[in-house]
């Protein structure tokens, strides 16, 4: 009777905590997934090829996207993820030298990524945006303060002279209210403008 009663209590045990495993499995599948960081200018990066030392370097991308490395001259990295790069790497090096290379590339400093928010918001200036992150135009103007009274919410101009210089506008208002408007984001020297209302 108590071997019984003794195996009982052990298989409720054991049951309770396979429902608390699915429960903290389920919520890392629903927890949200930070966008993959792009890399961009001024990253400073590492390369490492395993068993081939000489091929080790530490470089900073220049404002093209572009760096020098080792055996393969000028690399264009820019706006790709960490793994991308690395792919790329591993590619050109197993094209015309190595066998199977096993390329590993981390960020070993991440550049300064600023945006600019002027006109009608509680603390205009210059903000970063997050090691690693990506911001969008609501994150943008909350870093900002947020909007004055007297702010034109449905028609804020983002200025962006990434690939040229242009004018961008976005109804912030109705984006704030609606779930399924695709986020605006915010990319490095973006200056957004926030107008008065004119009554």
């Amino acid at each position: 009777m108590a071997l019984s009663v003794l195996m009982a209590t052990m298989l409720g045990v054991s049951a309770a905590k396979a429902d608390d495993k699915a429960v903290e499995l389920s919520q890392t599948a629903t927890r949200p997934q930070q966008p993959t960081y792009q890399l961009s200018a001024n990253d400073v990066l590492r390369v490492k090829v395993f068993q081939e030392d000489d091929l080790t370097t530490e470089f900073r991308l220049g404002k093209d996207g572009t760096a020098t490395f080792p055996l393969l001259g000028v690399v264009n990295l820019g706006g790709q993820t960490v793994d991308e790069a690395a792919a790329t790497i591993k590619g050109l090096l197993g094209k015309d030298y190595l066998v199977n290379p096993q390329v590993t590339l981390t960020v070993v400093e991440y550049a300064k990524r600023r945006f600019t928010v002027l006109g009608q918001v509680q603390k205009p200036g210059s903000y970063d945006i997050p090691s690693e992150e990506s911001m969008t135009l609501l994150q943008a103007i909350a870093m900002a303060g947020g909007f004055t009274r007297l702010a034109v919410q449905s028609k804020v101009a983002v200025t962006r002279t990434t690939g040229g210089k242009k004018t961008l506008t976005a109804d912030v208002k109705s984006a704030a209210n609606d779930p399924d408007t695709k986020p605006f984001e915010i990319l490095p020297d973006d200056t957004i403008i926030v107008s008065e209302r004119i009554f």
